[in-house]
């Protein structure tokens, strides 16, 4: 088939290293079928300027400027995301010939894409995974415009059932919902000596070290893990709290840190590309990822294939995907809670070898399989009253 994909959670030069999970699911599925990928850009983020290359195999991809009035009308984003597109990229949508257009976000991006593909006369699959549903639909202007979105779409696939559950309650047709958890690449994230990962780290190879994976702001609980470390550093004196990534939360954490005393137990290695993170999960004891809401972050399947143990918030998808043998749970916003989680956790004889063979069942191919068989149900749907 020929795929056209929309998305904002996609790397590019101007944000090389957004939206791996979909890169890697995107980049195999493009394996099996003709696809373009054009990814929304910020026009705020394009003024910053270029900060990376992109190259992807097996896809075309390619950028429009996402142009939208900023710090107000976020209902109307739907509208100024099809104008943006429509306006830079019409033409050589109409002259394509697209199957079916493939769209990865709900909101603003579905919400237009519904339009665009009553335009093109094609079908159109939407495919959700976390804020979009938990968050933009809280507000009733969008919500009903992702409503509509979803009720549209030959399909909806979610990364969790807890949002498979939140599209049908939204107004999805509960027969046209698909759970597919991500993958996890086995080549990249497999168990391996921690020492030596430390040492190719330059990370001294005796400290307990809490390790932090994720975009730094709020509501991935970044501020509430390091509330809740000193009362693991009054147990573990010599532990170590790593954050890898960047985000709007940077400087707030340096200020907290000092302010609780423990400065020199934190480090803010900022954002690394995917194909390295492996060597960091490796030289964890543990992985924590605190999240107010989630979908499934594809971080924690990667930890636990390399056998390690997670502390996460009971949110979204993760509890469907953490067994307790392979981690601890607790309420979100809690950093009581995650306290004593930590403190458990550093603790505790954990069996690396079943976590990782627990993560081996998420797999790319077996993910990109179901996916193109709901784009091909999508553009040749089964005929009423026909067998199953």
């Amino acid at each position: 088939m020929k795929i056209l994909i929309l998305t904002n959670l996609f790397p590019t030069p101007w944000d090389p290293l957004r939206g791996a999970f979909n890169r890697q699911q995107f980049e195999r599925l493009g394996q099996h079928h003709d696809i373009d990928v054009l990814t929304a850009v910020d026009f705020r983020e394009r003024l910053r300027g270029v900060r990376g290359e992109v190259s992807v195999d097996s896809l075309r991809t390619d950028y429009f400027t996402f142009f939208y009035p900023p710090r107000f009308g976020r209902s109307l984003h739907a509208m100024t995301w099809l104008l943006s597109l429509w306006l830079q990229r019409g033409r050589r949508l109409r002259a394509a010939g697209y199957d079916c257009i493939l769209v990865s976000w709900a909101y603003p991006d579905a919400a237009a894409t519904g339009w665009l593909a009553r335009r093109l006369r094609i079908p159109y699959v939407v495919k959700v995974h976390g804020s979009d549903l938990n968050v933009q639909a809280s507000y009733p202007l969008r919500r009903r415009q992702i409503r509509s979105a979803l009720r549209g779409a030959g399909a909806v696939v979610a990364v969790s059932r807890a949002l498979a559950e939140k599209a049908v309650a939204i107004g999805a047709a509960p027969d046209r919902v698909h759970v597919i958890y991500n993958g996890v690449d086995s080549d990249r994230f497999a168990p391996g000596s921690r020492s030596e990962a430390r040492t190719r780290l330059g990370l001294s190879s005796e400290e307990p070290l809490l390790l932090y994976v994720g975009n730094l702001k709020s509501s991935k609980g970044c501020l509430d893990l390091l509330e809740a470390f000193p009362a693991l550093l009054a147990t573990q004196s010599q532990a170590r709290l790593i954050y890898v990534g960047a985000g709007p939360c940077r400087d707030a954490l340096l200020e907290r840190a000092a302010a609780l005393a423990c400065s020199d137990r934190i480090s803010l290695a900022g954002a690394v590309p995917h194909a390295a993170l492996g060597d960091w999960f490796r030289a964890a004891d543990l992985l924590c990822l605190p999240s107010h809401n989630e979908g499934v972050p594809n971080v924690i399947l990667e930890a636990m294939a390399c056998g390690i143990p997670v502390v996460a918030t009971r949110v979204g998808g993760i509890p469907e995907v953490v067994p307790d043998y392979a981690g601890s749970l607790v309420p979100p916003q809690d950093p009581a809670a995650l306290s004593a989680a930590l403190v458990e956790a550093v603790a505790r004889e954990w069996d690396s070898s079943r976590i990782a063979a627990h993560a081996s069942g998420f797999r790319w191919d077996d993910n990109v399989a179901r996916l193109s068989g709901i784009l091909q149900t999508a553009v040749h749907p089964p005929r009423v009253g026909s067998a199953a």
